[in-house]
């Protein structure tokens, strides 16, 4: 493990934060559970639609729109954080951002985060929106299993490993909308 130091002019009586790098094998690992929701998202359609011609569509199609997410987010919210161009985003995408755009004030991070993220909120229900439905109309182990594991994937394993380890050490996780009220403690956990 190293950790680097990020040098922010604006912060000179503040101690900088210091990150962790990640190597390529790890940045895979904290890719999996996306990978995993869009892969499993693709075959719950594609059982859903009986294996034929149209559930081979709606199976690609879901892929691709889950690769365009990422790329969409990398264009639109990475050139905002501190991550941005550094080994310290622990999905690598801030790497990939800066073949694509340049740096962008981290200021408004959540602001672009939070007008950006909506594009991918669909990936997380279509599944369960097409799946559901053929369930309940012709019963399938198959498809309700199928369901359950993606459901298990995309609600719970994908927002813990992202809270728990990308999340957990971000500068900017204070005002990050997906994290921010997440760091405080509820009226339940006391």
């Amino acid at each position: 493990m190293v950790n680097i130091e990020i040098s922010d002019n604006n912060t000179d009586s503040q101690e900088k934060p210091s990150m962790r790098e990640y190597s390529p094998a790890q940045e895979l690992f904290h890719n999996i559970p996306y990978i995993g929701m869009t892969v499993l998202g693709a075959i719950v359609l594609g059982v859903a639609l009986g294996g034929s011609i149209w559930g081979i569509i709606a199976g690609i199609a879901y892929i691709l729109y889950g690769l365009a997410g990422a790329l969409w987010i990398m264009i639109f919210v990475c050139p905002y954080c501190a991550y941005w161009n550094t080994r310290s985003c622990p999905c690598g995408y801030g790497r990939i951002s800066a073949k694509f755009r340049k740096k962008q004030p981290i200021e408004s991070f959540s602001e672009k985060f939070k007008k950006h993220i909506p594009v991918i909120v669909p990936l997380w229900f279509i599944p369960v929106l097409v799946g559901v439905p053929f369930v309940i109309r012709s019963f399938s182990w198959t498809l309700l299993v199928l369901l359950v594991v993606f459901a298990l994937d995309a609600f719970v394993i994908l927002p813990l490993v992202s809270r728990k380890h990308g999340c957990k050490g971000c500068p900017q996780k204070e005002s990050c909308p997906w994290m921010k009220d997440k760091s405080k403690p509820s009226a339940f956990s006391q």
